[in-house]
């Protein structure tokens, strides 16, 4: 930890960064002093949902003006930077949201986002009962997932959302087993295709034979894993691909409640997961990212800081390695490592602060105190 530093901006950007004896603050500069607090790269969230889920009842109107309250929380809370791994049945709505920060209309991260996403409809259509096609894109064949990424892409999304896995259970030993999805040659042509057009796959996997697909077929992000193995996490080192493990929104109490109600009280998913995660944070070069999974579930937007604290006390890293997962391993996995997730001369001028040490306290991220994006102050309690 640096003491005694001056951050220098211009505009949005960041022109100089040092040591107080050696930058010179310019002549007519406005100050701002945070020298009794801790001051960090604005915070990056790298699987969010700003849609939530909608009940019943909810409409795309309602659910745009969630996605816009939910952008200003993550914000406050000193995320200046998000990424949206689905609409929730809200078609390409995020791409609408993301063009309005872009535009300064709203407030709101820097954010990525992947519309619909892609299912796997193992059926074949049913015309007596046809989907919400503000949902997933459901494919059957590799022909349609191909022109599904198209389609994304020709919407402007960032991403391409994947599903190698369904849902898990457990037989009456204990083992648990995963649904597959997608055939490999299907995934495959879609992450090729992803990857012809320029874009990234992320891939929701929760174990099993899907989830190895997955990273076989070289998916860029691996998200939830619950079932990550020693084998998959040295494959995915080599490959140079990234474990979002989203912690805090899947060890939530309603993570137990279900696997009492299906297993009755016998086997639960929380201690593999944990046990997942701590394996992947003792693999050597492993990427771990931090993506709270924040949709609307018990814990709100706003509050996702909470994810750094579960991936320290139930994932095994420690304080350094989970902040360097919320700033610079996120930059990089988004592709934006040369604008974001470091206090460094020419990237955008992204800060936060907070009042105590996160290194000797993880939970201080969770009370930040002042927020900048691209030099502008959005939040200011040390004043």
């Amino acid at each position: 930890m640096l003491t005694k530093q001056v951050v220098i901006l211009t505009g949005e950007r960041i022109t100089d960064v040092g040591p107080e004896a050696q930058v010179k603050i310019p002549a007519g500069a406005q100050v701002i002093d945070l020298s009794q607090a801790t001051v960090l790269p604005g915070l990056i969230d790298a699987h969010t949902h700003m849609f939530n889920n909608r009940g019943p009842k909810g409409t795309t109107d309602a659910s745009t003006l969630i996605a816009v309250q939910n952008a200003q929380a993550d914000l406050r809370a000193g995320f200046t930077t998000a990424r949206d791994m689905s609409s929730h049945g809200n078609g390409y709505g995020d791409v609408a949201i993301r063009d309005a920060i872009n535009q300064g209309r709203i407030d709101g991260p820097r954010y990525q986002v992947s519309g619909r996403g892609i299912a796997w409809g193992a059926a074949p259509p049913n015309p007596a009962a046809p989907g919400n096609p503000l949902a997933s894109n459901v494919i059957r064949s590799a022909e349609e997932g191909r022109a599904a990424v198209r389609e994304h892409v020709e919407h402007g999304v960032d991403w391409i959302k994947l599903f190698p896995t369904g849902a898990y259970s457990f037989d009456a030993a204990g083992q648990a087993h995963y649904v597959l999805t997608y055939p490999m040659p299907v995934l495959q042509a879609l992450i090729d295709e992803t990857h012809r057009l320029g874009k990234k796959a992320a891939c929701h996997v929760l174990g099993g034979e899907g989830q190895k697909n997955a990273i076989v077929a070289g998916c860029d992000t691996i998200e939830h894993a619950y079932g990550l193995d020693q084998e998959q996490a040295n494959m995915m080192v080599a490959k140079g691909l990234f474990y979002d493990p989203t912690l805090q929104r899947y060890i939530e109490p309603y993570m137990d409640d279900n696997d009492a109600k299906s297993t009755g009280g016998k086997y639960r998913m929380i201690p593999i997961f944990e046990k997942a995660v701590a394996m992947a944070a003792n693999t050597k070069g492993m990427k771990i990212m931090v993506g709270s999974g924040a949709d609307g579930s018990t814990y709100a937007h706003g509050t996702q800081a909470l994810d750094f604290e579960m991936l320290v006390k139930h994932g095994g890293l420690t304080p350094v390695r989970a902040l360097q997962g919320g700033t610079v391993i996120n930059a990089e996995a988004l592709g934006w490592q040369d604008q974001i997730g470091s206090i460094d001369k020419g990237k955008y001028a992204d800060l936060v602060a907070v009042s105590g040490d996160p290194l000797s306290d993880i939970t201080e991220l969770q009370r930040v105190k002042f927020v900048m994006k691209g030099g502008k102050v959005v939040r200011n309690d040390l004043k």
